[in-house]
């Protein structure tokens, strides 16, 4: 019984709630332009102070739609901490300098060694031998592979010197491995990026 009188009650405040409001509505009184007035106001201020809040964190925001557009990495602080976004392919791609020479790499973390084609090592400057007696399990099998050593290779602010490589003779896929990786203070993948902290 309880029940159904507060139903009824219930039922009786929405009728007369809509009675209000539809009247209200049909004579466009002065209380429904000023209650419109007070929710456009609260909305200004509202976002008023969300963007005053965020107003350091904007600059941030804009870098990321770039990098989201373009696919370049967001750089924070100092330059030494990179966010790389992840490619449609869905490998994280990043272009490093391979002794000054500008090099796009597959970061890899399943890869021990940092590898280039042995094109890129010519346009680069990097010293190969003809010997290619160092074997390497790839996802291919077993491939052979010369030893060389880049004098720097840097993405972004982040540099390292004398950085061991290997060089694959028909492969121009440049795989950034774990080598690089490790030499970092920290590298992570958040989500749909790819951090790397010099």
């Amino acid at each position: 019984m309880l029940t159904n009188d507060l139903q009824l009650g219930g039922l009786y405040l929405l009728m007369a709630g809509m009675l209000v409001l539809g009247a209200l509505i049909g004579r466009r009184a002065p209380v429904l332009r000023g209650i419109t007035s007070i929710i456009a106001f609260v909305f200004i201020f509202g976002a008023g102070f969300i963007v005053f809040s965020f107003r350091d964190d904007l600059n941030y925001v804009a870098q990321r739609l770039e990098a989201e557009a373009t696919g370049r990495p967001v750089r924070l602080g100092d330059g030494t901490t990179l966010r790389v976004p992840l490619a449609v392919d869905g490998h994280f791609w990043i272009q490093a300098h391979v002794n000054g020479v500008p090099v796009d790499f597959l970061v890899d973390s399943g890869a021990t060694m940092t590898t280039i084609g042995r094109k890129t090592a010519a346009l680069a400057g990097v010293p190969v031998g003809d010997q290619r007696n160092q074997l390497v399990r790839t996802g291919n099998g077993l491939i052979k592979m010369a030893r060389a050593n880049a004098d720097t290779v840097t993405i972004g602010d982040i540099a390292r010197k004398d950085v061991k490589l290997f060089v694959a003779d028909g492969d121009e896929l440049n795989v950034l491995g774990m080598n690089y990786l490790t030499s970092l203070r920290r590298w992570s993948v958040e989500g749909r990026w790819l951090v790397l902290e010099g």
